[in-house]
């Protein structure tokens, strides 16, 4: 009995869990849209309410009212609804050239601004991290399994460059830079210099290799280290 009830309960939490993490997810881009872009939306549509007709701004009685509506109720949607198409036409501005230039210039500007060229550049690394399909396969050409920390002991890692070069024994062996990433954040882990026969190639995308860490091992693609691949 006591078994059953503890299977019946691990069954529920396979369950529940993946339900109850999307729709927290979903709640926090919402609740972040709405408190980032959808409030200021909502302002201006109470502002042009009001000029239209003929209402003075300074009216807090009127503006106070419309907010009940506009801010703090359903009217709230229609400026998340607005955020997200203005997200799409930027996103489909930014497909051609034209749009690809500007912003080009206004990621230049806002690299020149002092204070917010020491922010800007790390947080839109993290955003094409999590965002860009093509800035993970830049940044990760490929997945290897290395001995980290120590022998016998295997890790995940992405491959993120080559090039350097070390003299052992008289002879120049390459180095490979190597991420192996903390999980399960695979934005944060170590970088290590190995030689390319040190590594083991894993027959894995980098997306699955993603997914294992993040579910830290949880999800494991079917793959086999095999030492005679290095």
């Amino acid at each position: 009995m006591a078994s059953d009830l503890k299977k019946y309960f691990v069954r529920g939490l396979t369950v529940m869990i993946p339900t109850v993490v999307t729709l927290w997810v979903f709640i926090w881009a919402y609740r972040f849209i709405q408190d980032s872009i959808g409030r200021a939306i909502n302002e201006g549509i109470i502002l042009i309410m009001m000029t239209l007709n003929g209402i003075a701004w300074t009216d807090t009685a009127v503006r106070d009212n419309m907010r009940e509506f506009w801010v703090r109720g359903w009217g709230s949607l229609a400026g998340f609804i607005i955020a997200l198409i203005i997200v799409f036409f930027v996103g489909l501005a930014l497909a051609n050239v034209i749009g690809r230039r500007l912003w080009r210039y206004v990621e230049r500007l806002m690299g020149n601004i002092p204070g917010i060229r020491r922010v800007y550049p790390y947080v839109k690394q993290v955003s094409d991290f999590l965002l860009s399909q093509k800035e993970k396969t830049e940044l990760f050409s490929r997945v290897v399994a290395v001995e980290f920390p120590r022998k016998g002991v295997w890790c995940i890692g992405f491959v993120t460059g080559g090039g350097m070069k070390r003299i052992i024994d008289g002879k120049e062996v390459e180095l490979l830079s190597i991420i192996v990433p903390t999980a399960p954040s695979p934005l944060t882990g170590f970088l290590i210099l190995l030689p390319r026969e040190d590594t083991v190639s894993m027959n894995m995308t980098v997306e699955e290799a993603l997914r294992m860490v993040i579910s830290d091992g949880v999800i494991t693609p079917k793959c086999v280290i095999d030492e005679s691949k290095k």
